[in-house]
């Protein structure tokens, strides 16, 4: 079997070396880069390539021009996002879990809602809520910003049943979000199905969270069920890979 060989330009190959150290930690948040001179020697190449691979970094926001001073490592690491933060409903009166866990990292947070219609989902979506065919939901999508930066794209889609006659239907932010608006009407939410995946950015993700280069994006597919495994949500989440990781904790009996 032929070795699968790394044929990117070197340029690119050292700023995925770089980009690595940067997401984990290795190189803290607000460090100087060692100069060109060692990454020239670290890497046995020539200035310009160093040139061209800091570039790509800065181009990303991972690096940070200092006129007269240096490059640096961005000021803020890598942002750790737990996908069961908004499992739970919020307690009635409460903002949606996402803006109080944001506020909890000591973050600005609001959401923009983009569009709420009711259309023909995504084949993964139909199957996930039973559809047939020709079947619809309701979908809300909305970009929710972090400190005034895009941090994630949703598109949620609802049953019909579930939706109509309800905020779900309407093109503003539900009080609460749509876990507690769903508790409310009757359908408590009881579990989900967290699917993630990385892929290059469709124009739309490209646009609204203003992805630099070929930043690739998070992607989670979710299903929310209520009693007896009645599916009350779909949501398709994207996120940008290089301001954000996905976290996990999980108890062994």
């Amino acid at each position: 079997m032929a070795e699968h060989k790394d044929g990117r330009p070197l340029g690119e190959r050292i700023a995925a070396e770089i980009r690595k150290l940067i997401m984990d930690g290795d190189l803290e948040p607000g460090a100087p880069l060692p100069t060109t001179e060692q990454l020239c020697k670290q890497h046995d190449t020539t200035n310009v390539t160093i040139q061209r691979a800091t570039k790509i970094l800065k181009d990303e926001g991972l690096l940070v021009g200092r006129t007269g001073v240096g490059v640096f490592v961005r000021d803020e690491g890598a942002q750790a996002i737990a996908p069961a933060h908004s499992l739970a409903p919020s307690e009635p009166g409460q903002p949606y879990r996402w803006l109080t866990e944001a506020t909890k990292n000591q973050q600005s947070s609001k959401y923009q809602i983009l569009s709420v219609a009711e259309v023909r989902p995504p084949r993964q979506v139909r199957n996930a809520l039973g559809l047939d065919e020709s079947g619809t939901a309701v979908l809300r999508s909305r970009v929710g910003y972090l400190d005034g930066k895009p941090a994630e794209l949703v598109h949620s889609y609802y049953p019909v049943e579930l939706a109509r006659g309800t905020r779900l239907e309407q093109r503003r932010l539900i009080p609460g979000g749509s876990p507690r608006l769903l508790e409310d009407l009757g359908y408590p939410t009881r579990s989900q199905d967290d699917v993630l995946g990385a892929r290059p950015a469709t124009t739309e993700e490209y646009v609204h969270l203003e992805i630099p280069r070929d930043v690739p994006v998070i992607e989670v597919f979710r299903i929310v069920y209520s009693d007896g495994q009645r599916p009350i949500e779909v949501s398709l989440l994207t996120k940008p890979a290089h301001r954000f990781k996905m976290a996990y904790s999980i108890d062994c009996p």
